[in-house]
């Protein structure tokens, strides 16, 4: 089928979806997929995102096309309401993304691994200062810095969610840093 002739059917289901045909609007969803996850693919090559980064961003073009879909006008082609949103939502991803680079840790573990020789005053004066935090950012940097849990486990050991255990985290190290630096 040409890509003319489809864009003519998913107008249709998209009038009657916005008419509020549920059936219209699953066969609008389902033969509009594939080619959201090409042009999302076809995108993420093309500006050097991640290939895993294309799924992200049909699930988000699909979501923005459930909301905005009241905004497509009828009497204009479909197909380009659906690349713009293709396009903004790629933006917003690289956006997100900066300009970080990734690199496979296998590359550089040797350049990051630490002398394992610590002196027991070094570690004396780390476990000093971890006992001038409060429960549970004690806890925390205890569970994941020191004994090398994840924050998951974290998580569920300190019956909390991943993401406040990961602001408990950050504030506790800062603090640590704070009181270091008045100690120094």
């Amino acid at each position: 089928m040409k890509q003319a002739v489809q864009e003519v059917e998913w107008a249709e289901w998209m009038r009657g979806a916005i008419d509020g045909d549920a059936q219209a609007y699953n066969r609008f969803l389902v033969a509009v997929t594939p080619r959201l996850r090409s042009m999302a693919r076809r995108r993420c090559e093309q500006f050097g995102a991640p290939a895993g980064e294309a799924e992200d961003i049909v699930q988000e073009v699909l979501l923005a096309v459930h909301l905005k879909r009241g905004s497509w006008d009828p009497a204009r082609p479909i197909g380009p309401w659906l690349s713009t949103i293709v396009r903004n939502k790629l933006i917003d991803s690289l956006r997100r993304r900066g300009r970080r680079v990734s690199v496979p840790i296998e590359d550089v573990i040797e350049t990051l691994e630490a002398p394992s020789e610590t002196s027991n005053l070094d570690r004396q004066d780390a476990l000093n200062l971890l006992e001038r935090l409060k429960d549970p950012q004690r806890d925390i940097v205890r569970s994941i810095s020191i004994e090398g849990a994840g924050v998951r486990e974290t998580a569920l050991r300190l019956k909390m969610t991943e993401g406040a255990v990961r602001v408990a985290l950050h504030r506790a190290l800062k603090s640590l840093a704070t009181l270091y630096r008045s100690e120094t």
